[in-house]
């Protein structure tokens, strides 16, 4: 008989999470911190969502997607984990940029970046303190009319090499382009600005058995290969979930799954009015990604003056079309050296990350898919030969995954990498109005995004739940003494 991954899960809970990336557990682990039944439904076999990692073998572990983070992440895990994974938190030292316009290595923080512009680009430093102070000065209640191209052309009018220095890295981080709200450009940058770029060092294999622990330390119950078909609307109000093909009771849904899975596949839209509808419909999908992994041979090395992250390009300019385009000109290459795994074996691996878009792989034939992968794995060690000579006979193992990768993973639709566009963000956040009881906590485009934004969303979302189960548990204490 096959496993029953539900075995010993109770009828109801106050509260079920649907999906496990970084938003989901930590709602999940806040929830249950405060006290609340919890139940967390993974459909995959691992925890994690896009902060997961992979194994091959000859003990070579290869974590999925960049991230860096700004310093913020520390606050955040001190405060709503615990200190060990806190603890593991620590800065990059060599950001490298090398494209046909400049090359430099900087610490990526505010006063090398001024310093950075003032002798190396010619900007008079009173220009430079006004645009960081503008987009530190950015929220959420600015104008979302002026976009990130309109920024940039009011301190920096007809530098483009400017233009890269300052997007390249936060278009990698969420998918921005210079068409989208200057506010979900200036509020990430200026936080990653404030002490430069962070990283969890032990691998993210460690992190999410750290946080694994963490929850069910506080009583969430979490249980893997468990795949939500639906949530139960009924009188406006979420009753339960449907997994496994099982019914169980909860008062709250908090959904980390993509927000149209949530609305379109998970509910559905006849429990929403048509406004609505018609505004999660025009919500844009962000682009996916494509990685390499390459794991060298155990008696191979890299210095660390590579870098920690490099970003790289062949193209003579910064077009975000270029970066999504399947003739790959730029790629963020991800060094991984022995400190980054301190209790396993020495290993030295690179990951190679690039924007993509799904439609340039769906629809391919498998004969077709797969000499396409093949020609992604051939042309990124053709472009790492240039920092990592004789790369080829260097590398003991390499793997690669694309947008059709990311989508059976993990189901996000069109394997977005970064969820939707920031118009997302007042779609999730309205769910609730609409059926009591229903959230969702991810990447929609939330200010600071990728791992912090998505942990700090998952704050904001478990404090709503906790407010709204608290003003229902008033209300009945009210009727019971009546």
């Amino acid at each position: 008989m096959p496993r029953d991954f539900l075995q010993g899960a109770k009828d109801s809970y106050d509260i079920v999470v649907i999906g496990s990336g970084l938003a989901g557990m930590t709602a999940a682990n806040m929830l249950g911190r405060s006290g609340y039944s919890v139940l967390l439904l993974e459909q995959h076999y691992k925890l994690g969502g896009l902060a997961t990692w992979f194994r091959r073998p000859g003990s070579h572990i290869f974590d999925i997607s960049l991230h860096g983070f700004p310093a913020g992440m520390l606050k955040s895990c001190r405060r709503y984990w615990n200190d060990a994974i806190a603890d593991n938190i620590v800065p990059l030292k060599n950001v490298r940029f090398d494209n046909p316009m400049f090359s430099l290595t900087t610490t990526y923080n505010r006063e090398d970046f001024t310093e950075l512009l003032v002798n190396q680009f010619g900007v008079e430093r009173e220009t430079v303190k006004t645009f960081f102070d503008t987009a530190r000065g950015m929220n959420f209640y600015d104008d979302q009319n002026v976009t990130t191209r309109q920024l940039f052309d009011k301190f920096f009018p007809g530098r483009e090499d400017i233009v890269r220095l300052l997007m390249e890295p936060i278009t990698y981080a969420n998918g921005s382009t210079l068409e989208d709200p200057a506010i979900t450009y200036g509020i990430v940058f200026s936080n990653f600005m404030s002490k430069g770029v962070y990283i969890y060092e032990g691998g993210t294999d460690d992190l999410v058995g750290k946080m694994q622990a963490e929850m069910e330390k506080n009583g969430v119950d979490v249980r893997i290969r468990c795949d939500v078909q639906k949530v139960i609307v009924e009188n406006g109000a979420v009753q339960a979930v449907e997994v496994n093909g099982r019914r169980i009771g909860c008062k709250a849904v908090v959904s980390n799954a993509n927000l149209r899975s949530t609305i379109f596949q998970f509910v559905g839209e006849d429990k929403f009015d048509k406004d609505f509808i018609d505004q999660a419909r025009a919500v844009r999908l962000n682009n996916s990604s494509t990685q390499v992994y390459m794991a060298l041979k155990p008696d191979e090395h890299i210095p660390e003056e590579t870098g920690d992250l490099l970003f790289s390009s062949t193209a003579n300019s910064f077009r975000t079309d270029l970066l999504l385009s399947r003739d790959i000109t730029s790629r963020t290459f991800s060094f991984y050296y022995p400190r980054t795994r301190p209790t396993g074996k020495t290993r030295h691996a690179i990951v190679s990350s690039t924007n993509a878009r799904w439609e340039d792989w769906a629809n391919l034939s498998e004969e077709e898919y797969n000499a396409s992968k093949q020609d992604l794995i051939e042309t990124t060690l053709d472009a790492l030969e240039k920092y990592v000579p004789n790369c080829r006979e260097r590398i003991e193992l390499i793997d690669a995954a694309t947008p059709i990768t990311f989508h059976h993973y993990t189901k996000h639709v069109s394997g977005a990498s970064f969820g939707t566009k920031f118009e997302g963000l007042a779609v999730s956040r309205s769910l609730p109005d609409k059926v009591r009881g229903l959230y969702h906590a991810g990447s929609v485009g939330i200010i600071m995004s990728g791992w912090l934004g998505a942990i700090n969303y998952g704050v904001i979302v478990a404090n709503d739940v906790d407010q709204m189960l608290s003003k229902l548990a008033g209300a009945a204490e009210a009727r019971n003494a009546v």
